[in-house]
């Protein structure tokens, strides 16, 4: 018998390299997931033919525009906003700097969010970054060196040579429309050796980088993140990390396929409890600060850089990326007042007078079901908030928001977000240019109370 304080005896292992090739690939895993993540995506947006008005598509270099604003017929999972029109592209740097370019644009809210390929912002072109008036802006990759046009303003540099652009357009309402869709058709992508001339069309490229097929290779995500770690160099800052998933086979130029069986199969167990163990993560709320229900994003968000499991989990897997809480600040509750999972009932969400979200733009509030997409609805409203016409505030000065399946009653229908008639859901409250009290949490949104 172990005497008082002695170490247990230690667990047979049948198989130290499958173990250790398990134990050290969930960390690759987690450190390359958004590589995976963004070569699927812009696979999938640039190469598979798709309704341009329902889905992302558009070749490399080339802006996608929303035509219409997301609804429920729209089921990627992405938990879209509905309150702006997205313009999005994937751009190449590898070669030479792009081109951003946009109209003066007034007073509406627009931006630009330049993405890495690792779900990190670097850089933003809009109305709080660079100003409302017509400009062009250089988007520059790595290692590039020389002079650019008079007149063009130089983004910083990325952090790799391929990136994504996110750009948003406020909408104020299906008659908005039209003038949202006049500026994005002004919105341009230029490579550099094109810009300034005369009727120079850029050609529609959609040869990226293909995914290898998760269903035909218990391999596919290694495989695909080694050709994106080759693609994509990362920072070399990161080089004694990478020495260590090199010795499973995890880096550029190297093929998972040399490993010992052993091997391999760990690798193969650990991609499978990875994606898994991230959507533990995302929806175990560590990452947030919990105020009345509300997660509220950390100051990091955005850009977390070696922080590789918020990274994965908090910016590419719950959306791909995320702005910079200077830009918009995003709320998540889950759970209503008494912590309970937000179901299958009613609810309400009550600001006091003076107490509505503090913004210098504007703020919204969309309800998702648990696959992150909109909920489909008799009234066809997915979000409400303060350009929400009609809103019906108490004598006091309060507002009260009805989150429920059924309507509320005709005199407070103009104050109803529907959610699921039966299941669980989320809510997200979000917060363009918010105010330094919201950034820094000194601002608290009411929490969700089930009604009855």
């Amino acid at each position: 018998m172990a005497s008082a304080g002695s170490s247990p005896a230690p667990q047979a292992v049948s198989d130290w390299r499958r173990e250790y090739a398990y134990t050290l690939g969930e960390q690759a895993f987690v450190y390359g997931f958004p590589y995976i993540y963004n070569a699927e995506l812009r696979h999938g947006w640039v190469t598979e033919p798709a309704d341009p008005k329902m889905r992302m598509h558009s070749a490399v270099d080339h802006f996608w525009h929303a035509r219409t604003l997301f609804d429920a017929s729209d089921q990627e999972g992405l938990a879209p906003n509905n309150d702006t029109l997205y313009s999005c592209a994937w751009v190449d740097l590898s070669t030479e700097p792009v081109i951003l370019s946009h109209p003066e644009m007034g007073d509406r809210y627009f931006t630009f969010e330049l993405v890495g390929i690792t779900s990190d912002n670097y850089a933003y072109v809009g109305r709080r970054a660079t100003g409302p008036h017509a400009g062009d802006f250089a988007l520059v990759g790595p290692g590039w060196e020389g002079e650019l046009p008079a007149g063009v303003r130089r983004t910083a540099t990325a952090p790799s040579p391929w990136i994504l652009v996110l750009g948003r357009t406020l909408v104020d309402g299906e008659h908005d429309l039209p003038a949202v869709h006049a500026l994005q058709d002004q919105y341009r992508l230029t490579p550099l050796h094109l810009f300034g001339k005369q009727g120079a069309a850029v050609p529609e490229r959609r040869d990226v980088l293909e995914p290898v097929d998760q269903e035909q290779d218990p391999l596919a995500p290694w495989k695909t993140l080694n050709a994106m770690l080759a693609e994509n160099p990362p920072p070399e800052r990161h080089e004694i990390l990478l020495r260590q998933f090199a010795e499973i086979g995890v880096g550029a130029g190297l093929d998972v396929q040399e490993q010992p069986e052993s091997v391999q199969q760990g690798l193969i167990a650990a991609a499978a409890a990875g994606l898994p163990m991230l959507q533990e993560q995302l929806l175990s709320g560590d990452w947030a600060k919990l105020i009345n229900g509300w997660r509220y994003p950390p100051p990091e968000m955005g850009h977390f850089g070696d922080d590789f499991v918020k990274r994965a989990a908090e910016q590419a897997l719950f959306g791909v990326a995320a702005n910079d809480l200077e830009e918009t600040v995003y709320l998540v509750a889950f759970d209503d007042a008494e912590g309970e999972k937000l179901s299958t009932g009613r609810y309400e969400i009550r600001f006091g007078a003076g107490a509505l979200p503090p913004v210098d733009a504007f703020w919204s509030l969309t309800a998702y079901d648990e696959t992150r997409n909109l909920i489909a609805n008799p009234i066809d409203r997915y979000s409400i908030g303060d350009r929400t016409r009609g809103l019906v505030t108490e004598p006091d000065g309060s507002l009260t928001l009805h989150l429920q399946p059924d309507s509320p009653g005709s005199d407070r229908e103009n104050n109803w977000l529907p959610t699921p008639q039966e299941g669980i859901w989320f809510v997200a409250l979000r917060m363009y240019l918010p105010r330094p009290e919201v950034i820094d949490a000194r601002w608290q949104c009411p929490p969700v109370s089930r009604v009855g």
